[in-house]
């Protein structure tokens, strides 16, 4: 039996409560608990995958979600969703034929020149705690393998951040460095800084924070206190995307946001966050471990 066609009142009603969801999820970003929430499932591999509005509303209903994913696509990974599991609902676009354009007169033959336009629609997806092994299927990593900041397995990532610097127009230079800085970005000299007596993984972790800096998270813009929590944000967020260690570090959050705070300056900022921790993470794909992503769901 094919599903009932919903009425255009339960349609708008449907609509209503994806923007309620959508909004409670950005209004979380106001406290210390909601950005962390969005910053632990920003940092993991398996949510880069999507669009920063569907990163909120799956850090609102599931915390502590680290690989989330449709029900077939978890087949494929050799994993089947637990009957009972409660959906975690996101939004994703697709295109339908636009019915007013038609009515206005456009009378088009074939298929693909039918006007069209863009709506979002929820979907069910799941957190990998939610499923189980298939039987006599061997497991898929999901992740990359977690490594401690004080080792080396990750220096192999420093050309492809080099060449983003590059591409940017800076210089990197790796040099002993005694002051209690790791690291800088000059932009008056195009240059990087990064303190050659640190371990591989750690000039990592500087380079893509000073990275953060040359993308365009300033002093002047930002002002120096808010600048630094937004790049250290994105160097947390591409460390644990890329399998470092970053356990020991708290997540960043500016003091004095608050609930009462401006959201769409907030909401702003966490966007900027995404937006530049994307771009680093796309100069390492090739690098990466990871297992290919599945498609994005973008809202």
């Amino acid at each position: 039996m094919g599903h009932r066609k919903l009425t255009e009142s339960e349609r708008a009603e449907r609509r209503r409560a994806d923007r309620e969801r959508l909004g409670r999820a950005a209004r979380a970003l106001l406290s210390s608990e909601g950005w962390e929430r969005w910053v632990q499932v920003r940092s993991r591999n398996g949510l880069a995958r999507y669009s920063f509005h569907n990163q909120l509303l799956i850090a609102l209903q599931c915390p502590d979600a680290s690989y989330v994913a449709g029900f077939r696509a978890f087949l494929q990974l050799n994993r089947c969703v637990r009957k009972g599991e409660r959906a975690i609902r996101i939004l994703a676009p697709m295109s339908v034929r636009d019915r007013q354009a038609q009515q206005a007169g456009r009378d088009v033959e074939r298929e693909s020149e039918q006007p069209k336009r863009m709506v979002f629609r929820a979907v069910s997806v799941f957190d990998v705690s939610q499923t189980e092994l298939l039987p006599g299927t061997q497991e898929v990593p999901l992740e990359p393998p977690c490594e401690p900041i004080g080792g080396a397995t990750h220096a192999h990532l420093l050309p492809s951040l080099e060449r983003l610097a590059q591409e940017l127009g800076y210089t990197v230079a790796h040099r002993p460095l005694d002051a209690p800085a790791d690291g800088w970005c000059d932009q008056s000299k195009r240059e990087i800084v990064i303190n050659g007596k640190l371990p591989g993984n750690a000039q990592v972790r500087v380079l893509v924070h000073e990275l953060a800096h040359a993308l365009g998270i300033g002093y002047r813009e930002h002002g120096r206190r808010r600048a630094e929590v937004l790049v250290d944000t994105v160097t947390y967020i591409v460390c644990g995307s890329v399998g470092l260690d970053t356990s020991g570090s708290t997540v960043p959050y500016v003091a004095g946001w608050g609930e009462d705070g401006d959201l769409d300056a907030i909401r702003g900022c966490a966007e900027a966050i995404d937006a530049i921790a994307r771009r680093i993470e796309d100069s390492l794909r090739s690098e990466s471990q990871c297992p290919s992503p599945h498609a994005s769901l973008a809202a």
